[in-house]
């Protein structure tokens, strides 16, 4: 795979930024950190060359100065919301992140329950957090923020809130997902440090938009399309092109609210530092850029895949028509169209061949994947093999040099699994999902070469696009996407059941 983006230059120079933005300040730092933490995958596909875990090796730079708060909603507790990437409740992923900094000798012992209300989901939480010898915080809601600036830097808005007690000079403020109170955390600790007589100041990192591209970059779009379900939109920073006469990218709502930070941050200290919102951020990413074409290519294909992602969600009850229309607004006015991501033409084209007689009531489904030299390779259903499956073997045996008719499992391995699927859990077909073929190719590979070299060639699919002609089932999605495959499907089932199942295909 081309790289686009210097991995290593990013941690260097943007450790270096946050290092200065600390310094400036006279020793302490709030900062708001949006965005995913750990695991950027977003950011590893629109960069190709940038790590997931880039911006926690970044602040590892940074270990011996950093400590980190996890900030959650305490409403979005009593709800249980889930996050939508993994599963995982807003509560839990909290947990997971303190977990996640103290595996990486991060100081991680401060969870705040933003908006506090007293219902039994919130206080079982927080006696659970006490039990495990977390402190935690309540910060309560401010009737009138963040527009009534008099009373929340006041002891009614800002002064109800506790304080925060912190020993490093930066404090890294996160949260399991957006709402969760980390700008108002932020600023709540620069009140509460002020009257201290403690001199310190609050920045803020988001990776997108790259302020420094400009505003149609594909890049840009690309972040866009990822945040189409809450509507931000990149906009020119017009304060910054007042002050400073150049074109800076942001998002509508930083634009927003910069007005009321400000305001907010001279009632707590009597200045500003800030003169646009793209001051406030410290984020690095686009000096890191080394092949304009290949980020560009990039993140037009993850436009693509977000607009297919947005028709499965609508199939499945999860977005409106409304979010579908602006997705293809956006890709108009960009001109990015799904001919670019050719393995979707070529898996269309082999459905449709296959499933020409409409009288068939389940039609047969294809997958297919366009390997790193530009090969497509497809597999369809059939009595053994799930269509993902056999795309899979394809692949795999076209990376190892294999002819088509080589046999990969033995029928010794594959009897026993069949049996054990229907006759005792009680799945009606026999087909192989991906996470059972994988099983039963580990098992040959002990006593066959040819399955070894096969499944040595496992590695290569990672960053590959696949394309499906239905839509999959969450299990099936989920072992590819941990291939490292990225993923697209059509926004229809395989047949016409009310009940999808997890195994349908």
């Amino acid at each position: 795979m081309r790289m686009g983006f210097d991995n290593e230059k990013y941690i260097r120079i943007q450790s270096e930024n946050i290092r200065k933005r600390i310094d400036k300040f006279g020793g302490k730092l709030y900062l708001e950190f949006g965005g995913k933490l750990f695991d950027d995958f977003h950011a590893s596909r629109v960069l190709p060359g940038f790590s997931p875990d880039s911006k926690i090796k970044m602040l590892m730079e940074l270990k011996d100065s950093l400590e980190a708060i996890v900030v959650v909603n305490a409403g979005d507790i009593a709800k249980n919301k889930m996050r939508g990437d993994n599963g995982i409740t807003y509560d839990m992923e909290a947990l997971r992140l303190v977990d996640s900094f103290r595996e990486r000798g991060i100081l991680a012992d401060s969870i705040v329950l933003t908006q506090y209300v007293s219902q039994p989901a919130v206080v079982v939480f927080e006696k659970r957090l006490k039990a495990l010898n977390i402190k935690v915080y309540r910060h309560n809601s401010i009737e009138g923020y963040p527009l009534d600036v008099e009373k929340i830097v006041s002891e009614k808005g800002f002064g109800k809130n506790d304080y925060i007690r912190t020993s490093r000079p930066l404090v890294v403020v996160t949260a399991p997902g957006p709402g969760s109170g980390k700008m108002a955390t932020c600023l709540s600790q620069l009140y509460h440090e002020n009257k201290k007589g403690v001199s310190a100041g609050y920045a803020k990192f988001e990776t997108f938009p790259i302020w420094n591209l400009p505003l149609k970059h594909p890049i840009n779009v690309a972040y866009e399309a990822a945040t189409i379900d809450i509507v931000d939109v990149n906009m020119i920073d017009p304060y910054h092109l007042e002050v400073y006469s150049k074109q800076a990218v942001n998002y509508n709502r930083d634009i927003e609210i910069f007005p009321v930070l400000n305001s907010i941050l001279k009632s707590i200290s009597g200045e500003s530092p800030y003169k646009s919102p793209t001051d406030m951020g410290v984020n690095m990413a686009g000096f890191c850029i080394t092949d304009e074409e290949v980020v560009s290519a990039a993140s037009r294909l993850e436009v693509i895949r977000r607009y297919y992602d947005l028709l499965k969600d609508r199939k499945q009850g999860m977005a409106s028509d409304e979010m579908v229309a602006r997705m293809e607004l956006l890709m108009k006015n960009a001109s990015i169209g799904s001919g670019e991501r050719k393995v979707i033409g070529v898996v269309m084209k082999r459905a449709e061949t296959l499933n020409k007689d409409p009288s068939v009531l389940e039609a047969t489904a294809v997958s297919g994947v366009e390997l790193e030299d530009g090969t497509i390779l497809t597999g369809r259903t059939s009595m053994l093999l799930g269509a993902s499956s056999a795309m899979i073997l394809n692949a795999l045996k076209t990376m190892a040099g294999m002819d088509d008719s080589v046999l990969l499992i033995s029928p010794t391995v594959l009897e026993p699994i069949q049996a054990l699927k229907t006759e005792n859990l009680g799945f009606k077909n026999t087909k192989l999902h991906v996470d059972e073929m994988l099983i039963a190719l580990s098992i040959s590979a002990l006593t066959d070469t040819r399955a070894k070299v096969a499944l040595e060639q496992l590695p290569k699919l990672r960053g590959c696009e696949m394309h499906s002609s239905v839509i999959l089932s969450s299990v099936e999605e989920s072992t590819l996407k941990r291939l490292g495959l990225n993923i697209t499907c059509e926004p229809v089932y395989q047949n016409n059941a009310l009940f999808q199942g997890q195994r349908k295909i």
